[in-house]
């Protein structure tokens, strides 16, 4: 699956009636983790709708970082955690440039307030995907999500 290919299945997952976190999470799983179940999904239900529908951080925001700690997160508390931190970090600043606010809420807003010249979701959810993947790519994960298991 191309890239493109990729960040348009995010979109069609959104379109099927999955949230923004699970659309990321499920895109990323079907071409880079096929080995995770099928159950694994479960973990982004509650960040739609920035968290519970509270309007908090944007899902698909949240569902790209869930891909990062999968990459670099830890599973022991001795393995020091300030890689995934950076990482994180970094993603979150990377998508509030993109998009000018990190906030569910804030984004949706933009969305009512510029009509059709502000990112519907779906867009959001593309752009997110593509951002993580050209992310992941630029940081050449030591890793790869068969490993993570192995800390």
């Amino acid at each position: 699956m191309s890239l493109s290919t990729a960040d348009k299945r995010a979109g069609d997952y959104y379109k099927e009636g999955f949230n923004c976190a699970e659309s990321i999470f499920l895109a990323f799983r079907e071409q880079a983790a096929p080995e995770l179940g099928a159950e694994t999904v479960r973990i982004a239900t509650t960040f739609g709708g920035g968290i519970g529908n509270s309007g908090c951080l944007c899902g698909a925001l949240a569902g790209a970082v869930m891909i990062l700690g999968l990459l670099r997160g830890r599973t022991t508390p001795h393995v020091p955690r300030s890689e995934a931190y950076t990482l994180s970090g970094e993603f979150h600043n990377r998508f509030k440039g993109e998009f000018g606010a990190t906030c569910c809420r804030v984004l949706r807003k933009n969305q009512k307030a510029a009509g059709s010249g502000a990112a519907t979701c779906v867009e959001i959810i593309r752009r997110t995907d593509e951002l993580l993947r050209e992310f992941i790519k630029d940081k050449e994960p030591a890793r790869t999500l068969s490993d993570c298991g192995s800390q």
